[in-house]
This record gives structure tokens, sequence and C-alpha cells, in this order.
């Protein structure tokens, strides 16, 4: 493994001894990651009403959703490669810089392609996550460290929850383009504070950017990203899905023998070998698909007319209200999981969201026919996803060096993407295959689809279960010569 020439627990310690006010550099870093994680949801239940405005079909304005995470995928582990060798604060400057004027730019489209453009500019945020948990880790004092990543982690899965909240509200109040104003505001004040109140971080891992690799993992993930996104409209068996899905793999099988072979690898996939790593990774994908299948679920369900006997007749805006509780539930689980990490490790708090997220599916499975239980299924799904991405983040800062932190986290932030993009598409692909001919969805598309959710979430915890206890993980990082976090737990 590359080691940097200055050992990283002397940078580490060099660079928490002089950070003024911690407080302060959380909140920055929280509305930069919310203000992302807002504008990854926030359009969705405005598709329709931007399409109309801007004389789109449904699948050309479903662009605004695929450009987004096309662009984030591929650019978050280049960005956050770039972190780690010229400092972590700069290209986040850089980052919400791109965020800022791809979300003025959305606000102000005058047509569709104008508006898919601005929303692969904000894609570039999507390396806001790694550079943020690598700017705590340099910055912060070690006991602040795994409160403020659970904080961090979880605001990617509470912004998701607060733009599919609030979407419905400001269109009816205002219009599409406040779905863009509105983040904009975050954006300018964390722009603000990392500008002026953060000092850069001495933390580096100096090297060349892999250009053949960053080539190699670009194609890949747009191909596989892109055969999900549109496998239902283009069809599964498709020569276009099938064709993108093989060229996907393939070229994720090169990246991986490049990237051994290279000096100075986009990402290190020999951190893949590490169990603290891949097991966050497992979970991480997981999660990834049940938080967006609720996402998808849950609304739908809400929405539909009373008088189908199963649907509830809500409205978007009191819909997404309903999943405030999902919400709320993220906030208060993520920084509980930060604590259990410090006492226990990562792995209790991993496990408990896994089984958490299981219990959430199952109880609608059953039975949703009243609202309690859908709000019960809310508050178990929020639980889960606060605790378990927490504690995914926490596990790979424990296994991984501070120069690494960067590439690290970008992998798991990728993997959580795919996650949510495969569950996205399989929740929606069983509503259409259970619908009425007029593309109504039955009662069984939701049993279905909750049971769905519920399974996906046993390998959550199966995950957990393989992740290493806390002395195991210690050992392992000691070897690794990791040493600033020998005081996260006590």
């Amino acid at each position: 493994m590359t080691q940097t020439t200055r050992p990283a627990s002397a940078d580490v310690e060099q660079a928490v001894t002089h950070r003024p006010n911690s407080t302060l550099i959380v909140i920055y870093l929280s509305l930069g990651g919310l203000s992302f994680a807002v504008l990854q949801s926030l359009v969705a239940p405005a598709l329709a009403t931007i399409g109309r405005d801007l004389d789109a079909t449904t699948s050309a304005v479903s662009w605004v959703l695929t450009a987004y995470l096309l662009s984030a995928a591929v650019l978050t582990p280049i960005l956050a490669r770039l972190g780690d060798m010229v400092g972590k604060r700069r290209i986040l400057i850089v980052v919400l810089a791109l965020l800022l004027v791809g979300t003025v730019l959305a606000a102000l489209a005058p047509n569709l392609g104008v508006l898919i453009a601005a929303r692969a500019i904000q894609g570039a945020a999507g390396a806001v996550l790694p550079l943020s948990i690598g700017i705590v880790r340099d910055e912060l004092p070690r006991e602040q460290v795994s409160v403020t990543i659970g904080l961090l982690s979880a605001i990617f899965g509470i912004g998701a929850g607060v733009g599919i909240v609030a979407a419905g509200p400001i269109v009816q109040s205002l219009s599409w383009h406040w779905l863009f104003w509105l983040p904009a505001i975050l954006v300018v004040v964390a722009l603000l504070g990392v500008v002026l109140g953060m000092p850069e971080s001495p933390v580096r891992k100096p090297g060349r950017l892999d250009l053949v690799g960053t080539g190699v993992l670009a194609v890949s993930l747009v191909s596989l990203l892109l055969a999900i996104s549109e496998g239902e409209t283009w069809g599964w068996g498709d020569v276009r899905t099938v064709g993108l899905l093989i060229l996907g793999a393939v070229t994720l099988v090169v990246f991986v023998l490049v990237e051994l072979r290279v000096q100075s690898p986009l990402i290190d996939v020999r951190l893949f070998r590490i169990r603290g790593v891949w097991t966050a990774h497992v979970v991480a994908l997981i999660f990834g698909f049940v938080m967006f299948g609720t996402f998808v679920l849950v609304p739908t369900l809400l929405q539909l007319p009373a008088i189908t006997g199963y649907g509830f007749g809500e409205s978007v805006s009191s819909a997404g209200l309903l999943l405030l509780p999902t919400v709320v539930a993220m906030v208060v689980a993520a920084p509980i999981a930060g604590m259990l990490v410090r006492r226990v490790g990562p792995k209790p708090p991993m496990l408990i969201g896994g089984v958490s997220v299981v219990l959430a599916f199952a109880l609608p499975a059953i039975a949703h026919g009243e609202l309690w239980q859908i709000v019960v299924s809310g508050l178990l799904t929020g639980v889960g996803i606060g605790m378990a991405l927490a504690a995914c983040s926490n596990a790979i800062i424990e296994s991984v060096p501070a120069t690494q932190t960067g590439e690290a986290i970008s992998a798991n932030t990728v993997v959580r993407t795919i996650g949510s993009s495969i569950g996205t598409a399989v929740i929606a692909a069983l509503i259409t295959a259970n619908a009425t001919p007029q593309g109504l969805p039955l009662d069984k598309a939701f049993t279905i689809g909750f049971w769905a959710c519920a399974g996906v979430g046993v390998v959550a915890i199966l995950g957990a279960i393989a992740a290493p206890s806390l002395l195991k993980r210690r050992e392992a990082a000691h070897r690794l010569g990791i040493q600033d976090i020998d005081e996260l737990a006590v």
C-alpha cells in the first residue's frame, strides 16, 4: 500500500491542534452535504410538472435524474482522490462552486437541455461526503470524530427524505424553479464558510491522477448505471440494456487490473481486501437499495386513491409530510450510532440498522392497510438508515490510513449510489409488473415490493455479522499503521 512521506498520525495531530472552531466546520460541511442530498431527490416528485412546463416527454425528462446520477458516480472518486492529493478544502471549494453554478443554472433553465446540463454539473458535488469526512478526520478532536461522521453520513439519507417531503409544497406554492433557488441558499452559506472559516489540512497523499483508471471507471459506471436507470424503459432484454451491462462488468474487471498495476491508483482496490472495508461496502449497497425503495413505495401507496381499497388518497404534500418521521428518526439515530462506535465499534450499530430495516419492511409487507403501519415502518426505516450509514463511514475510516480517507469513502459513496439505482429500478419494475392495464399499481405490488426490500435487508444483517469485532478492527488498524483512532473507543 502506498504511504505518504509523512506519518498520518503526525499530520492529524498537527491538524487538530490549530482548528479554531470545530462547530462551525461541522455546520458548513453539513450544509454542503444537505444541499447535495436534497437536490438528489427534490426533483423526483416534480418531474411531471417540469415535463409539462418544458414540453418534454416522460422519458426525456427522466434525464434530469439520470444526468445527476451519472455525473455524481463518475466524478465522486476523481474529486475525492484529488482532495487526498492537493488538499480536501481546496477541492471542496471547487465542488461547492460547481454545485452553486449548476443549481443557479437549473433555476434559470429555459429548456430541458439546459436543465439536464445543469444537473450534470451539480453531480460533481457527490464528492462532498468523502471530502467532508476526510476534513473531519483531519481537523476535529478525536473524541468528536465518530459522532460527527455519523451525522454527516446520515445527512445524505436525511437530505433525500427532506427533498421528498419538501418538493410538493414548493411546487404547489411557488414553482419548480424554486426547487433549485432554495438549495442554492444553503450552498452559498456552505461555500462562504469553507472559504472564510476553514484552513487547509496538511494531510496529503502526493501522486498523479490515474487518467487511464479514471477513463475505464467512467465507462464502467456510466454503462452500469445507464442500463439500470433505463432498463425499465428500454426493456431488460433489450440489446442496449444487456450490452451496457456486459460492457460495464467487463470494464470494471479491467479497472481492477489497471489499479493493481499503477503506482498511484485512483482507488486502491487493495483496500477492498480489508474486512472492515468490504463489509461496509456490502451494507452501504443494501441500504442504498432499501432507502430509495421506501422513497418509491411509500409515496406511491399514500397517493393512490382511497377508492382502490388500499390507497390512502393523500396529496403530494401530505404524503411527503408523512415521511417526516423517517427523517426525524435518521437525525436522532445518526449521532447515537456515532456514540456507539466510540464505545463498541461500528459493528453493533451496523447490525442494529440491518435488523431495523428488515422489521421496517416486514411490517407493511404483512399489513399496510392502516396509516399507523406506514408511520411505524418509516420510523424503523429512519433508525436503520441513520445507524447503518453512520456505522459504515466510521468502519471505513477505522480501517484505512488518513491519507486514503477520500478514495475509500468515495468508493463507499459510489457503491451506495449503485444500490440506490438498483433499488429504484427493481421497485419500479415490480410495480409495473403488478399493475392494471391502465397502469394503476395493484395491492400485491406493494406487498411484493415490501417483502423484496425486507429480503434484501437480510443481506445487510449478514454483512454486519461478517464485519470485524472492535478488537479485530483495532489489531488490523495497528498492522496498517493507523494511529489516529486509538482514542475513538473508551
